[in-house]
């Protein structure tokens, strides 16, 4: 099953890889930006199975693990780089040596030394779809300028923002070369207005936290907690209710999702591919387990128009 990546026409899975918890642990402000501690031999197993089984997008960022993730999918695509296509980010700026998140940079310089340095953590010489990275920040217009000058010059093939937030995504897709969105959307999360944008625009829509940090993935109950070296022990604060609340969506709707022997993931990536014929989710992963259960979504398809209507209806209860 395959997807168009917005307006560069290139051909990937309808559904990612995402490789944010496989760079392994890094902190920011002093808190926990990373999934806790990995096994990156289990983590190239697991790339590997997910190419072996048909999925050719790789989605990673330079601040991942501090340039961890990117060096490992530099490992695992070695011989076999025409075969795959790899988004990374730029924008976090960090200090590899502590683990820790630095700041954010848009200069033209800036953005010219990162590329460069993710070229040689993935040993290519070419980045398929290079995103900034700072979804809450405004872009200066050089930005688009060096991004459009990376492009000419090969380092890059095309360029997209992960941000939530509508007119910055209207604002990068004015972009010649723009190709993308990365927002998060999830059965449970997510905002309408940016798939919208990415629809009338001829963008790929790229979905984050499809599972709403693992939510989503039917594993979790309310007395779940994470370590304290795990993003999510912050994300999913129980004393926001936020947690509670998506967990209640998503028991809702979780007869709908695992109907013909789906897991509740992929009833919830199933559920994102008929969303939008624009969308490719990029769930994590932590092992090979994860893999090859979300890469079955590929041969299954997604949820029919019954069953889309059929959460529209719980969720709208």
């Amino acid at each position: 099953m395959k997807r168009i990546l917005g307006r560069s026409g290139i051909d990937v899975s309808a559904i990612g890889l995402g490789c944010w918890a496989i760079g392994g642990p890094y902190r920011h402000n002093g808190n926990p930006s990373g999934w806790g501690m990995i096994d990156d031999s289990e983590s190239l197993r697991a790339l590997a199975l997910g190419m072996d089984s048909g999925v050719n997008f790789l989605d990673t960022a330079d601040v991942y693990g501090c340039g961890h993730s990117e060096e490992l999918i530099g490992k695992v695509i070695k011989g076999k780089r025409d075969a795959v296509v790899i988004a990374t980010k730029f924008g976090i700026t960090f200090d590899p040596m502590r683990k820790e998140v630095t700041g954010e940079n848009q200069d033209g310089a800036y953005i010219r030394s990162a590329c460069e340095a993710s070229l040689r953590r993935l040993k290519t010489d070419y980045i398929d779809l290079y995103q900034f990275h700072c979804g809450d920040t405004d872009a200066e217009e050089p930005l688009m300028e060096t991004l459009e000058q990376l492009v000419e010059e090969g380092k890059i093939r095309a360029y997209g923002w992960s941000t939530d937030t509508p007119e910055r995504a209207a604002l990068i897709a004015r972009g010649p070369n723009c190709c993308a969105v990365q927002q998060e959307l999830s059965v449970v999360t997510g905002r309408d207005e940016v798939l919208k944008i990415c629809e009338e625009n001829n963008l790929a829509s790229i979905n984050r936290s499809p599972l709403a940090m693992g939510i989503l993935s039917g594993k979790y109950t309310r007395s779940t907690s994470f370590p304290d070296g795990d993003v999510r022990s912050a994300f999913m604060n129980l004393a926001s209710g936020v947690f509670a609340e998506r967990m209640e969506l998503a028991n809702s709707i979780r007869d709908v999702l695992t109907a013909n022997g789906r897991t509740p993931a992929q009833g919830s990536l199933a559920w994102l591919l008929a969303k939008s014929t624009r969308t490719i989710p990029i769930p994590g992963f932590r092992n090979s387990r994860q893999v090859e259960e979300n890469c079955a979504v590929l041969a299954s398809g997604p949820l029919s128009d019954t069953e889309m209507c059929q959460i529209d209806k719980l969720l709208a209860k």
